[in-house]
């Protein structure tokens, strides 16, 4: 029996995704905390928090830096409404990501007082 040959519409046809819509008030919601989360930033780079531990200014920064990254991957970039394997490639870039900072922070961490004057 001779089988017919799928043209490349056909054969992509049944790998097309519906398109999710989202809503403004995402985009308003993420854009809020982008500008609330730059707000916090510049105030804790203020107050001195080195009486906790030296860095602690560094590491509340990223902190807020890592939930903004959270919105805007989540929500401008789609991934809440993809699939799984979406969301473990985001997931392993985050704890990649985690993984180059926790190094970075070990060094800064453990450095004597004298070392970050110039």
């Amino acid at each position: 029996m001779a089988e017919r040959i799928k043209t490349a519409t056909e054969s992509e046809s049944h790998h097309h995704e519906e398109h999710h819509i989202v809503p403004l008030i995402y985009y308003f919601g993420v854009f809020g905390v982008l500008v609330v989360g730059t707000i916090l930033t510049y105030y804790a780079a203020l107050v001195d928090l080195d009486w906790i531990f030296p860095g602690a200014n560094t590491l509340l920064a990223l902190l807020i830096a890592f939930f903004k990254m959270g919105c805007v991957v989540l929500i401008f970039m789609h991934v809440w409404w993809s699939s799984r394997l979406i969301w473990l490639t985001a997931i392993a870039g985050f704890f990649w990501l985690a993984i180059m900072f926790a190094f970075t922070m070990q060094d800064y961490l453990t450095r004597g007082a004298g070392v970050f004057t110039g």
